[in-house]
């Protein structure tokens, strides 16, 4: 981990978070959303750009997660309408429903929201829910 800058440090700490909640973390040029229950995909192309992580459970999309270096965790609430728009777009290949389960995480701080629900605003989480 030399020389790493503050974005690529969070995404190493989420990924190892994704991975021991069951998840498998691709990269989306190497994309298989059937090789297990949870997957999630990084940097997957969206019509507003690259979402830095979608979530799949049995080949559907379900969530994103918008990954912010540590410092950005001060200021969660500025960010919160990106990952929002990143859940309504369209996922490349793929035609989707705006997804449901937002997390915005630094890999230190992690806050989420399930927008199914009456009043949704986002809460801080222990860690990512698992593709159950």
């Amino acid at each position: 981990m030399t020389n790493q800058n503050p974005e690529q440090i969070a995404r190493d700490t989420i990924d190892r978070q994704l991975q021991a909640c069951g998840w498998l973390v691709q990269a989306k040029s190497k994309i298989n959303l059937y090789a297990g229950l949870g997957v999630a995909v990084r940097e997957y192309l969206t019509d507003v750009g690259p979402a830095d992580y979608v979530l799949f459970v049995g080949g559907k999309p379900c969530g994103i997660i918008e990954a912010k270096r540590e410092e950005e965790g001060q200021k969660f609430s500025v960010h919160e309408s990106q990952v929002e728009e990143y859940a309504k777009a369209k996922l490349k290949l793929i035609n989707n429903e705006p997804l449901p389960f937002l997390y915005l995480s630094t890999g230190a701080i992690t806050r989420f929201v399930d927008t199914r629900d009456p009043k949704p605003r986002f809460r801080e989480v222990f860690t990512f829910h698992r593709p159950e």
